[in-house]
C-alpha cells in the first residue's frame, strides 16, 4: 500500500458520496493522518508504506476521517480548525466556519483604520475570527466581541487565548447584538451577521445545512433581519467619525446600503471580494454624541 493508493481510495469514496473537492479533501486528511507536509507527501507517495503499528494506525485514522467526510461532515469539523488571515482558528459545530470571503472585511478595516487605539466592537463574533484577527494583525488595543451563543463565545475565547500575546485580551460578552453593552460607544463596529433567507437554508449543501449552527445562518425571511436591527442602533453606538463594516451576501449590497443611508450613515460604499462579488458594506456615522 502506498500513499498514492490511499489518496485514490479516499478520493473515489468522496466522489461516490458527492462531496465537493474530493481529491483536495482526501489529500488534506491523508496529510493529517500521517503528519506529513505536501513536500514529503510528493517525495514519498509512490513508496510502499512500512508495515508498522504506527502506519497501520495512520491508515485506520485516515479511513475513519474519510468515512466522516463521506457523511458530509465538514472537513474543518473533522480537523477541528480552519485557517483565516494566516491564523489557525479552532472550529466546531457551535460556530460558523470562517470563510475567505470574510477576510475582505478584515483587510478593509486594517487598511482604513490605522489608529490602533480605536475601540472596536465585533457583533455576532462566532469563532472570533474577525475580532481576534483585528487584535492580532491590527494591534487594536480595545476589542469587544458579542455573541448570543455561549458555546460560540467559549470557542472564540479559546481562539483569543491561543493567538493573542499575554499583553492583550479581548472582552467577550454574551447577549443579543448591542444589548449587553449598556451605553458604551465605539470607533469601529464590525459584523458578519446571519444573512441567508430562511427558506434558502434548506437548499444549501449538507455541510452547511446540517452541520453549521442555524442561528449563524438564518437572516429572517429576506435575509436582512439583522441588518435592519444593526442599522437602527449602530449610529448611536459610534463615536463621532466612527465607521461600520458589515459582511453581506453577494446580492445584498444595494439593500444593506439603503438601510445604512436611511439610518443616517454617510459615505456608504459597497466593497467587492477577490472574485468580484459584493461582500462588504461600510459607512461613516457617529452623529449621536
Amino acid at each position: 500500500m502506498t500513499l498514492h493508493q490511499l489518496l485514490n481510495e479516499g478520493t473515489n469514496s468522496l466522489l461516490r458520496a458527492g462531496a465537493p473537492e474530493a481529491q483536495l479533501d482526501a489529500r488534506r486528511l491523508l496529510l493529517e493522518a500521517f503528519h506529513l507536509d505536501t513536500v514529503h507527501f510528493l517525495m514519498n507517495r509512490m513508496q510502499a508504506l512500512e508495515q508498522t503499528k504506527a502506519a497501520e494506525a495512520a491508515i485506520r485514522h485516515y479511513r475513519q476521517m474519510i468515512k466522516k467526510r463521506c457523511s458530509r461532515i465538514p472537513l474543518q469539523h473533522i480537523l477541528g480548525n480552519q485557517d483565516f488571515m494566516g491564523l489557525t482558528f479552532k472550529v466546531n459545530k457551535h460556530v460558523l466556519i470562517p470563510r475567505q470571503d470574510t477576510e475582505t472585511l478584515v483587510e478593509l478595516v486594517l487598511e482604513e483604520q490605522k489608529d490602533r487605539k480605536k475601540k472596536v466592537l465585533d457583533l455576532c463574533t462566532g469563532s472570533g475570527c474577525i475580532a481576534v484577527s483585528l487584535a492580532v494583525l491590527g494591534g487594536y488595543e480595545d476589542v469587544t466581541a458579542v455573541d448570543l451563543s455561549l458555546e460560540a463565545l467559549n470557542v472564540a475565547s479559546e481562539n483569543a487565548g491561543r493567538l493573542l500575546d499575554g499583553e492583550r485580551s479581548i472582552r467577550f460578552l454574551a447577549g443579543d447584538l448591542f444589548e449587553p453593552l449598556n451605553d458604551e460607544k465605539f470607533d469601529i463596529i464590525t459584523a458578519n451577521p446571519p444573512y441567508i433567507p430562511t427558506e434558502v437554508i434548506k437548499g444549501l449543501q449538507p455541510e452547511v445545512r446540517d452541520f453549521e449552527p442555524v442561528m449563524a445562518l438564518d437572516g429572517d425571511k429576506d435575509g436582512l433581519g439583522f441588518y435592519r436591527r444593526i442599522a437602527g442602533e449602530a449610529d448611536k453606538r459610534l463615536n463621532p467619525g466612527g465607521c461600520i463594516y458589515l459582511e453581506i451576501g453577494h446580492d445584498q449590497g444595494e439593500a444593506v446600503s439603503s438601510l445604512l443611508e436611511e439610518a443616517g450613515f454617510k459615505n456608504v460604499k459597497i466593497i467587492k471580494d477577490a472574485p468580484g462579488l459584493d461582500r462588504v458594506v461600510r459607512g461613516e456615522g457617529g452623529r449621536h454624541v
